[in-house]
């Protein structure tokens, strides 16, 4: 693929956030897995598919929202207990005091992101 084979099909609209050293990797690491499975298996595994990551904001807390649309019908898996699937869990409830939920909508999937402010600056 070329550069410009996601143009106009990713749109990241979230608020400015502090992230400090321990959390960054964590979540970079939680954003390539949900990346890396949209491009095999989601939205991004098609031309025609978008995918826009949101935030809502709480005093303690940051929602972040991964949506997905326009790729091949979803359905949950029937292990979801993979490798990635095992780290990304431990790593939000763990590491960064959240959790992540997963709507494994016909249209696509949504993923929800709660995480707590504290944490993220660490």
């Amino acid at each position: 693929m070329t550069m410009g084979a996601f143009s106009g099909r990713i749109r990241v609209a979230v608020e400015r956030m502090g992230v400090g050293e321990t959390a960054a990797t964590s979540l970079a690491m939680v954003i390539h897995e949900l990346a890396t499975n949209s491009m095999k298996y989601g939205a991004l595994s098609v031309p025609t598919g978008t995918l826009d990551i949101s935030s809502t904001t709480e005093p303690e807390e940051i929602s972040l929202i991964w949506l997905e649309r326009g790729g091949p019908a979803v359905e949950a898996p029937a292990n979801a207990a993979g490798f990635g699937s095992e780290l990304v869990k431990r790593s939000v409830s763990g590491q960064l005091r959240g959790s992540i939920d997963y709507d494994w909508s016909r249209e696509g999937l949504i993923v929800t992101l709660m995480l707590s402010r504290k944490r993220l600056a660490l």
